[in-house]
């Protein structure tokens, strides 16, 4: 197992075993551990009493950012006519069911993929190139839409997509290290949000086990639950 750097240990060590701290101390102590040389991104990671098995019991869903991620997505529109105009206008970086072909001998230039309702036909033999790698477009994430012009500003605004992994966790970016503590707040806010309105009506339990928040390098540092759990009740 190799052995951690002084700089992570001496950030590991600065948070204290068992600890809970408030979103805004957390994310504080975020920014004070980072550590690397590069604007590290800000993640979120919580873990839910559901079991991802059931149907019934998948969390997903999506989310804007107030302040965005800090990352410029690249948005494929697989659209014709003057759907494919409207997705230029709104800022797609590559528009038209060309990109289909391109996409089936190995390009995959593009952070997400809308398409509208008439191109599932040529989208969906794609599903075993962009299904594991989170690219496939769905009416769930609002990227199979007619409305590709709000698809396409609301991903370059921040829009990320979650969902529950099979181990009852759900992982999400929240921003850069170079974000002022409010952005971070305000961004974690809104993505928790999100989390608490997800829940299914069959989970069972706290829902919400925990909350972490961390830098790419740096060590995870706990945000209490029971600030969220309380919102469940509300």
């Amino acid at each position: 197992m190799p052995r951690q750097g002084k700089k992570a240990r001496g950030a590991r060590d600065r948070v204290p075993p068992g600890a809970r701290f408030a979103p805004g101390e957390a994310l504080g102590l975020v920014k004070e551990l980072a550590y690397a040389k590069f604007d590290e991104t800000v993640e979120v990671a919580t873990n839910l009493s559901v079991d991802p098995k059931q149907a019934d019991q998948v969390v997903r869903g999506t989310v804007v950012l107030p302040h965005g991620t800090g990352k410029s997505k690249r948005v494929l529109v697989i659209a014709e006519g003057d759907k494919a105009q409207e997705a230029r206008d709104a800022g797609a970086d590559y528009v038209g069911s060309d990109f289909v072909a391109k996409i089936k001998e190995g390009w995959l230039d593009f952070d997400v993929a809308v398409c509208t309702p008439d191109q599932m036909g040529k989208v969906g033999p794609l599903g075993k190139i962009l299904g594991p790698r989170g690219l496939m477009p769905t009416p769930k994430a609002g990227t199979v839409t007619m409305d590709v012009a709000r698809a396409v500003q609301e991903i370059k605004a921040g829009k990320i997509e979650f969902r529950v992994d099979r181990t009852g966790n759900v992982h999400a970016p929240i921003g850069k290290v170079s974000f002022d503590r409010q952005k971070l707040e305000d961004n974690l806010a809104a993505f928790m949000d999100s989390i608490v309105r997800a829940r299914p009506s069959s989970a069972k339990g706290g829902y919400i086990r925990s909350v972490t928040v961390s830098s790419t390098m740096g060590p995870g540092v706990p945000v209490d639950e029971n600030v969220y759990r309380r919102r469940l009740a509300s």
